[in-house]
Parts: C-alpha cells; sequence; structure tokens
C-alpha cells in the first residue's frame, strides 16, 4: 500500500475518515465519495481531501492506486463496480486498519458496546507520552478527533468493530473484550455465532483482557479478566459513584492503585477505565523497546483528564432548568446503561427520550428489547427508522415499535416535527439516542 493516490468509497464515515486523515498526514493524495456531506466531509475537505456527493465513476481519478470501502456501501453502487469493473484493487476498511496496525505493538478494543470510550481512554493515557497511531470510532474530546497520530508511532490503538467480522483483520499485542450481546444477527445469525467470531478475535492477541460477565465464553493461554468482582485480575473496588465523577481503587496483579478519579458517570465508565488501565499495563509487560512503561502517578492523572467522547453521555446543556443529554446508543444493553444513569443522577426529574432506531433488522430482532427500556422513561419520542445500509422490512417501523412500549406518553414525530414539538413541550432533562443522523439535530436543540 505504497500508492500516493487513493480513493474512499464512504469517506465520511467515522472509521473511514480515521484512515482518510491518516493517508493525508502521510502525504497521500486522497480521493471520495459519500451520500451527504457532514461536519466530517469538512474537516477532510479542510486537510485536503477532494470529495464529491453523487454515485458518479467519471468523477473518480484514472490513476488511483487502490480504493478503500466501507461494507455499509452497496454493491450496486457505480463507484464500486466501476473499481471491480476495472481490476482497481479495492480493500475493505478493516484490511487497510489490519495492514497499518500489525507493524506496531497494539491495543486494540472490540465489545458490542463500550469500544468507542475505552478506545479513546487508551489513546488518552498513552498519548503523547507514547506516540501512537490511534484509531477511534468516534470524537476524542481530549484531541478533537478521531484519528491521534504522532511522529514516528510507537505503539497502535484500534477499535476493533465486529460488523461483517472485520475485527478480525486485527492481530494485537494486547485486545480487550468488553461486551458480547447479540448484535448484528444480519451479519451473524445467532449469537453463538458473534461469540465464535470474538473469539477467534482473541486467539489472534498475545493477551486478551475480558470483562468478567462474559468471561467463561472466551479461551486463551494469557486471558485476565476484568471487572468488580474480587476473583477478576483487575477488579475495581471502593467505588463512588456521583454526578459527572466517579472514583475507585484499582487492585492489579502487581499491587493497588488507590483513588483513581474519572470524570463521567455510570458504573460500565469504571469498568471501560479499569481495562483501559489495564491494557496499558499489560503492554507494557511487552517489553516492546519502542513503549516506555507509564508510572501509576502519570497514570492516574491521565486519567482525571479523561474528557470523553462525543455523542457518549455528551452533556450539550446543563442548566437548571434545561438538561440536554445526547448518546450514540443504540442497543437495548448500552441504552439501558445510560437511561438508568440518567435516571439515578435525576430521580426527580421528567426524563424525556428521543430514540431514532438504527437498521430495520436490528429494530426487528430487539424490539421487546427496546420497548422494555423506553418504558423506562417518562416520555418517548420515535423518529422514523434509520435504514443505513438497509432496505425496509414489512411491519417493522417506528409505529410497530412505539405500540409495544408500556407507557401512555409515547408519539412517533417526523424529523420536521421535531424541533417545533421541543420548542412547545420542552422536559427537564431531555435525550437524544441513536446511531443514525439524530445527531444533526443536537446543535439545534441545544439551542432551544
Amino acid at each position: 500500500m505504497t500508492n500516493k493516490k487513493l480513493y474512499f468509497l464512504g469517506i465520511g464515515g467515522i472509521g473511514m475518515s480515521a484512515l482518510a486523515q491518516y493517508f493525508l498526514a502521510e502525504g497521500d493524495e486522497v480521493y471520495g465519495y459519500d451520500l451527504t456531506p457532514s461536519p466530517i466531509t469538512d474537516m477532510l475537505t479542510q486537510k485536503g481531501a477532494v470529495i464529491h456527493f453523487d454515485d458518479n465513476p467519471d468523477k473518480i481519478p484514472h490513476d488511483i492506486g487502490f480504493a478503500v470501502y466501507t461494507p455499509a456501501v452497496p454493491r450496486t453502487n457505480a463507484e464500486f463496480q466501476y473499481f471491480t469493473e476495472n481490476n482497481i484493487p479495492l480493500y475493505k476498511r478493516s484490511q487497510v486498519l489490519g495492514h497499518i496496525t500489525e507493524q506496531l505493538p497494539a491495543v486494540a478494543v472490540a465489545g458490542t458496546h463500550g469500544k468507542t470510550t475505552t478506545t479513546s481512554m487508551v489513546a488518552h493515557l498513552l498519548a503523547p507520552e507514547v506516540s501512537i497511531a490511534g484509531f477511534i470510532g468516534g470524537i476524542a474530546k481530549n484531541f478533537h478527533d478521531n484519528l491521534v497520530l504522532g511522529a514516528n508511532p510507537a505503539a497502535a490503538v484500534a477499535e476493533a468493530d465486529e460488523y461483517d467480522r472485520s475485527f478480525l483483520t486485527l492481530h494485537p499485542t494486547v485486545a480487550i473484550i468488553t461486551s458480547m450481546d447479540a448484535d448484528h444477527l444480519d451479519i451473524y445469525g445467532t449469537r453463538d455465532n458473534l461469540v465464535a467470531a470474538f473469539q477467534q478475535y482473541a486467539t489472534q492477541s498475545k493477551t486478551v483482557l475480558v470483562e468478567e460477565s462474559i468471561a467463561d465464553q472466551i479461551e486463551h493461554p494469557h486471558k485476565l479478566i476484568y471487572g468488580i468482582c474480587k476473583n477478576t485480575d483487575y477488579q475495581a473496588e471502593n467505588i463512588h459513584l456521583a454526578p459527572n465523577c466517579a472514583t475507585f481503587d484499582l487492585r492489579t496483579p502487581d499491587g493497588v492503585m488507590p483513588q483513581l478519579q474519572l470524570r463521567a458517570n455510570g458504573l460500565y465508565n469504571v469498568l471501560n477505565a479499569t481495562a483501559a488501565v489495564a491494557a496499558l499495563l499489560e503492554l507494557f509487560k511487552s517489553e516492546h523497546p519502542a513503549v516506555k512503561p507509564a508510572t501509576p502517578i502519570l497514570i492516574a492523572d491521565k486519567l482525571r483528564t479523561f474528557a470523553g467522547v462525543k455523542r457518549r453521555f455528551d452533556y450539550i446543556v446543563d442548566r437548571e432548568d434545561f438538561i440536554y443529554i445526547d448518546d450514540y446508543a443504540h442497543h437495548p444493553e448500552e441504552m439501558h446503561s445510560f437511561i438508568s444513569a440518567v435516571r439515578k443522577i435525576y430521580p426527580e426529574k421528567h426524563i424525556c427520550g428521543i430514540f431514532q432506531p438504527h437498521l430495520y433488522s436490528r429494530t426487528r430482532d430487539f424490539a421487546n428489547q427496546f420497548a422494555e427500556v423506553l418504558s423506562q422513561l417518562d416520555e418517548v419520542i420515535l423518529l422514523p427508522i434509520y435504514p443505513a445500509r438497509e432496505q425496509p422490512i414489512p411491519g417493522i417501523t417506528s409505529e410497530y415499535l412505539l405500540s409495544l412500549i408500556d407507557n401512555p406518553n409515547k408519539r412517533v414525530l417526523g424529523k420536521e416535527e421535531l424541533l417545533p414539538y421541543l420548542q412547545a413541550h420542552k422536559p427537564e432533562v431531555l435525550l437524544t439516542i441513536g446511531a443514525g443522523d439524530i445527531d444533526r439535530f443536537v446543535e439545534k436543540i441545544g439551542q432551544l
């Protein structure tokens, strides 16, 4: 992959854009296509990428060395067909990420939820003291970016995406598995098949860190368990949770790191932090000459300054009269963790959640679980399903999901109806939830 001119199909995606930035930083010429403009495509254009938004092979330069694509791009895409018909090398995003990271000692973070925050934590704990190439599936607030790239990187940090078995291109020094909830059943069919893929991912690593609730489902000669139970290798204990703050002690195989502080909400973020610190300590044990061990004091200082990830328990407005939090949660387990944490912080306030279901297949597969979680809210607003790469499934609509929710204060609104409704019915606590294009409303809602 030494060509100097390359093309990205779906360049505006969060994973694709990090790779595009990487090659721009390497001095390569980057071209690309995406369906619609976005802040990410604007950023890439400002950095030198040439991007268009119509499926038009005539706009592809004729001397492209290779192309990178995301599985979200349909095979019927005319530009995809152009590359295949003209025998131009075409790589999945995950293949390119695997090629980059295999050259360095690497930490890779997998899981059906928790991986973006944990990846961001690992990157923050390492950089800039260790020069890294970090690829994050979200905008890390400490870096204001989804790419962290130092000079002559000594280590890699990568979010390991289970969709389309993408994470099987990675062979990390230290692998993390945060969770293995049934998801992406359009790809895997059953949870057993999903677990088998996670097992293969673990097998490809030198060391694997597994969250305690799923540890018995993964086999590895160097498996370490993290959690809050006493039989774990890395145990968070003496945990105290407060709004926007958590403190805990971390018991490691080499001793106790006392009074670690984290600016985050929820026990799940304590677990994410436990995994991130454990990954660093295990990476340092790898004795790779380019990776310098950090002291416990430095790790504690860095963890205290972790600022989080955009769209992960992301406070947009925090006033006495109006609290607005945005979150990327799109699986029932993620949503349960998010909503439960909000309820603990604001037990007496009226909480309204706006949820945009992501994918027809996921809505079909988890309709009852979605309904159960959403019923915990005081008010539920559903937007139409965001289809992403899918075609509609008969009978699977937001109206169908609404009918399953046990809450009289519920409604489906079209996108054009949302802002006028909120202006007339602004709640005490408002949540936007989902992985589609609901993020396009965040700035406007924040100005209400």
